[in-house]
Parts: structure tokens; C-alpha cells; sequence
């Protein structure tokens, strides 16, 4: 009977939020009156709220037919979130089908799932451009439970007066190392550090690598190992480009932004490319000290995440969401939670002061033109995700990624060792680098075009200028054409 009478007002509530978000709207300004500040007796009244849900065994789940359609953006997340859907069919009743977008296919997937009777219920955006985009398909979820248990409320996408979408996880990157391997260096013979705290900026990493890269038969006879290399491959290819063309571009980006006192999530219309040679050195780093050939990055022949968990790589370039595949036994990989270690990817800029790269381009949108009944099925699981059990369990423990909402508390805080990392950081008060390569105009084709400059210059066939025009040039024209647009 308490299940029951907890159903209904659950159920009630769902329709309030509706007829809020028909009317309601919600400004950056107001977003941000509301940050992630909390008194210690609202977070135990949060702490308090979960665990009423969970002991409850409340599903959240309203009345009627709705049914829910999650277009997942992670490829590497795809199991969990069916497993997910299967436990929260089997307790509710209510289906939720989910499809997982191949990497580096997302947007053309969307495009064309949207365009079907049965579109997603809950898809993805990454930025301001994309919620310009889609705004006639997202849903104000300013009022919902998962807005109201959002712990930092900068964490939205606003745009068009409403909150057109929010971060489902808090992610980091930078450089990700195998802290055994390299604390075992450091006793070799020659070795140009004596710590792996010794670290601390780029011109020291390139020494590193570069000595370990060149003395790798010495280095495995000495300590057992099996290095290629220094650094994992770098693929130029769909799958792996982005690491590069985003990421590493976004920290060039981040500075210069911050010269230009503009929002650096936001950016700018015009950029000089003034921290293109920070770039190029750090490219030349990760192509030069690694055992891949730089004439066939572009084939997708390589895979940089199996030669870093099998321990032929010291370095890899990516993020915290690697934690859960590198630590899968299933994956078989040598490496354990005890040997990863993240840095940030030192730019010879403030290497002193810098982080690594905090931020998200991963929101959670719900299909404005979705059936009522389906937006309120969609707005309970998600509320179900982020409160039960199993919902927490999953995006914690086994996609092993960071959760912006004010749930996940005990034993669904992060056990994620790059999170751990960057904690230390932040409490060492060392500065976040923030995601500025969000603000990427038509962001898909402004990246196929450096792209295709920087492995022409990787592979010789081309030059740096050529990469520079792509970047900058690029920038100007994709930006122009996706304010006409508007």
C-alpha cells in the first residue's frame, strides 16, 4: 500500500513538472544564482532523499503507456545501459530501448533516428550549437527531478530561455601513464628523473619519453617490461582522431580563450592560432616516441587503448572514462588499477599551475516532440538512474565515470583512479583546464579539416602551414556559417 500511494504522488508530481516545463524557462543568470555551494544540512537532506527512494523501492515509473528510447552516445557504455534498461523493464513495466551510436558516428545517427515515428526519448548534445540545432526537439527540464538534484547548476546547456539539456557525468583528461612502469624507470641506469614527481612540465615529459622511446630494448631487460614505445599510437583515423582534434586542440584553444577574456566555453568567432606551436610540440612528442608509423596513423590499424593496457605503452592521451575498460578483466589487459595514474598534458604554457582538462560534452536531452506519456516515462527512468541502486551502481562502479547530481554519495562516490587524480590536483590548487573545444563551430567538419591537414604533415606529404589554415582559417568559416544558420 505505501508502494502504492508513493506511486501516485511520484505520478503527480511528473505532471506538475510537465505543465512547468511547457511554460517555464530558465536563464544562465538564474542557473548560476543557484550553484554548487550546499550547506552541510542540504546535503544530508539530499543524502536523505536517496535513500528514502531506494529503501522505498520506488520506480519512479507514472501511469501509462509511455515507453523510453535512449540514443547512448558512449560506445563504451553500451552493455551497462542495456543491462540497466532490462532491470528497470523488469521493475516497472515500462520498455526502454536503447542504441549505442559507433564511435564517431553520433551525429549522423541522431539525424537520422530522429527523423523516425520512434525517435529517441533521450538523446545527446555536447554544446550551445548543437542545443541551437535541436531546439525545436529539447524539452525544458528546468523543475524535474533531475535539474533539482543537479550538485553544480553551471552544468546545463541554456538555451532559447530553457535548460535544453544537462551533464549526465563530469569527466577529466589528460595523459594517462602507467605510474609502475614509470616509478620502475626512474632506478634504471641513466634515467632522467628520479620521481615521477619530477614531472611537472612539458619539457620534462618530452625527456622522458624520448629517453625511454630510444633505450626500450635496454629498459625491458632491465625491469621485465614489454615497451614498444613511449606513447601509444596516435590514429588519425574516426575512431581515435578525435583525441587530438578535440582534446588536444581544446587545451591550445583553452589559452587562447582565456588571453581573450571570452567565455571559454563559449569562444569566440575569430582565433589567431596563437598556441599552434605548443601543439605541434606536443604532437611531434606523441608521433616521435611512438613505436607506430607515422606514414599509416590514418589507416586504423592501431589501437592505442590495448597497447597501453598491455603495458607496451608508458603514455596515453585520453580520459577518465578509459578507467572502466583498462580495469575490465574481461578486456584482459596487464594493467591494474594500482599502475594508472593520470598528469595533465603539459602545453609549455603555465605547465606550473595547469590541471588536467575537466568538463563534459555529454548531456542528457529529452525529445520535446516525444508523446507526453513518453517524456514522463523518460523523465522517471532518468530520475531512477540517479537514485536507485542499481542506477548509481552502474554509472559509478562499472562505467566508472563521475556523476554531477547530489545522489551519488557513500559508496557511489568515484572509484575511478584518474578522478582521484584530479581531485588531488584541484585540492593542490593546481587550475582545471576547461573544455573549451565545445565551443567548436560545425564541429564535425571543422575537425575533418584538421584532421586531414595534420596527417598530411604527419605522414610528410604535406605541411604545418596547412595545418595552421585549417585551424584558424577553418575556424572563421565554419563559425560564419553556422551563425547563418541561426
Amino acid at each position: 500500500m505505501k508502494r502504492k500511494l508513493l506511486s501516485v504522488i511520484l505520478a503527480s508530481a511528473m505532471a506538475a513538472a510537465l505543465l512547468t516545463g511547457c511554460g517555464g524557462s530558465s536563464t544562465p543568470d538564474a542557473a548560476a544564482d543557484t550553484g554548487s555551494e550546499t550547506t552541510e544540512e542540504s546535503n544530508e537532506s539530499a543524502e536523505d532523499t536517496a535513500d528514502s527512494t531506494v529503501e522505498e523501492e520506488v520506480a519512479a515509473a507514472p501511469s501509462g503507456d509511455g515507453s523510453v528510447y535512449l540514443l547512448n552516445f558512449k560506445p563504451e557504455s553500451d552493455q551497462q545501459w542495456k543491462d540497466l534498461a532490462d532491470i528497470y523493464t523488469e521493475q516497472t513495466g515500462v520498455e526502454v530501448n536503447v542504441l549505442t551510436a559507433a564511435e564517431g558516428t553520433y551525429s549522423t545517427t541522431m539525424q537520422a533516428e530522429m527523423a523516425k515515428d520512434e525517435a529517441p526519448t533521450i538523446f545527446n548534445i555536447g554544446n550551445a550549437t548543437a542545443a541551437q540545432t535541436w531546439n525545436d526537439y529539447t524539452y525544458d527540464l528546468s523543475g524535474t527531478a533531475l535539474y533539482d538534484h543537479l550538485s553544480d547548476k553551471s552544468l546545463v546547456i541554456n538555451y532559447d530561455g530553457k535548460v535544453a539539456a544537462i551533464a549526465n557525468c563530469y569527466e577529466c583528461y589528460g595523459i594517462i601513464y602507467n605510474k609502475t612502469i614509470l616509478n620502475d624507470y626512474c632506478s634504471v641506469e641513466g634515467a632522467v628523473i628520479s620521481s615521477v614527481d619530477d614531472i611537472k612540465d612539458f619539457a620534462t615529459l618530452k625527456a622522458v619519453a624520448e629517453d625511454i622511446n630510444s633505450r626500450v630494448d635496454e629498459i625491458n631487460d632491465a625491469l621485465g617490461t614489454n615497451l614498444t614505445g613511449a606513447f601509444s599510437s596516435s590514429g588519425l583515423d574516426g575512431g581515435s582522431s578525435w583525441r587530438f582534434s578535440g582534446h588536444l586542440a581544446g587545451v591550445a584553444l583553452y589559452y587562447e580563450f582565456l588571453d581573450a577574456g571570452c567565455d571559454l566555453v563559449a569562444g569566440q568567432a575569430e582565433i589567431e592560432g596563437k598556441y599552434l606551436d605548443n601543439f605541434k610540440n606536443v604532437w611531434d612528442m606523441y608521433v616521435g616516441t611512438s613505436s607506430a608509423d607515422p606514414k599509416t596513423l590514418e589507416g586504423g590499424t592501431y589501437n592505442a587503448e590495448m597497447e597501453f593496457g598491455m603495458g607496451e605503452a608508458v603514455f596515453f592521451q585520453n580520459g577518465n572514462w578509459e578507467y572502466a575498460a583498462l580495469t575490465n578483466p574481461d578486456n584482459g589487459y596487464e594493467v591494474t588499477d594500482e599502475d594508472l595514474g593520470m598528469m595533465p598534458i603539459y602545453y609549455g604554457v603555465d605547465d606550473a599551475n595547469q590541471g588536467l582538462c575537466v568538463g563534459t560534452e555529454n548531456y542528457w536531452a529529452v525529445n520535446a516532440k516525444a508523446s507526453e506519456e513518453d517524456i514522463a516515462a523518460t523523465l522517471a527512468f532518468l530520475e531512477w538512474v540517479i537514485t536507485s541502486d542499481e542506477g548509481r551502481n552502474a554509472i559509478t562502479n562499472e562505467m566508472g565515470l563521475s556523476a554531477p547530481f547530489d545522489t551519488f554519495t557513500g559508496d557511489y562516490e568515484p572509484e575511478n583512479a584518474f578522478v582521484r587524480d584530479n581531485n588531488t590536483y584541484m585540492a593542490d590548487g593546481k587550475t582545471a583546464v576547461a573544455w573549451s573545444f565545445n565551443a567548436t563551430p560545425n564541429v564535425d567538419d571543422w575537425r575533418a579539416d584538421v584532421v586531414a591537414a595534420l596527417t598530411a604533415y604527419t605522414n610528410g606529404s604535406g605541411q604545418w602551414d596547412a595545418v595552421k589554415t585549417a585551424f584558424v582559417d577553418g575556424w572563421a568559416t565554419q563559425w560564419q556559417l553556422a551563425e547563418e544558420a541561426k
